[in-house]
């Protein structure tokens, strides 16, 4: 029995159930459609959805199961890569997979791998959205753990990893001088003359 879609956030939603794996497992199959779905309610809750994931404790499933979870995380990380979509999409993806998997750098290590220009423009439209968090030092997504650690590894992969990738997809100017401010800290960050705040 398929659930509406505003049942269907409701139920994946709740931090409360006694069983969130149980609950999980049986909405999975819609839930994996709803989140290709750029036209369902839950396909912009991508990243909170990466969470209810993790309270499901889905990698201690059975095996056969378990592994059907990483396999579609690992598919659809990689599609999303590929796919143009909505402002943000690729954000929440990789924050969904994050959050599920408990890892930051295997996900990054796949957009890194991928030579196609729609990830190109991803990570520059990434960058972009996660700037102002990461000028603030935080984390563009919400996560339960090790909030700091996932904010330096972001922070050194792109830095390191980016530019020159952002280069050849001739990016603005601007976007590369907000990459470079991310890779500074304290006061080279603050008083360097291409902050946006920075006065003379």
């Amino acid at each position: 029995m398929r659930l509406d879609p505003d049942l269907l956030r409701r139920t994946w939603q709740p931090s409360d159930w006694r069983d969130h794996g149980s609950v999980l497992r049986r909405i999975l199959p819609q839930l994996a459609g709803a989140l290709i779905d750029s036209r369902s309610e839950s396909f912009g809750y991508r990243d909170d959805i990466g969470l209810s994931f993790a309270r499901g404790n889905w990698q201690e499933w059975p095996r056969e199961q378990a592994a059907a979870v990483r396999e579609f995380l690992h598919a659809f990380w990689a599609h999303s890569l590929v796919t143009a979509g909505p402002v943000g999409h690729i954000s929440l993806t990789l924050a969904l997979c994050v959050e599920a998997s408990g890892e930051l750098s295997p996900w990054l290590g796949v957009w890194e791998a991928l030579e196609h220009p729609m990830a190109d423009r991803n990570l520059a439209e990434a960058v972009d959205t996660w700037d102002y968090d990461l000028l603030a030092d935080e984390l563009p997504w919400s996560t339960w753990y090790d909030k700091d650690e996932k904010l330096a590894v972001l922070t050194t992969w792109l830095t390191r990893h980016a530019p020159a990738r952002l280069r050849t997809h001739n990016a603005p100017d601007d976007l590369l001088q907000r990459l470079r401010l991310i890779g500074l800290t304290g006061p080279a960050r603050w008083h360097d003359p291409h902050w946006p705040g920075y006065s003379y």
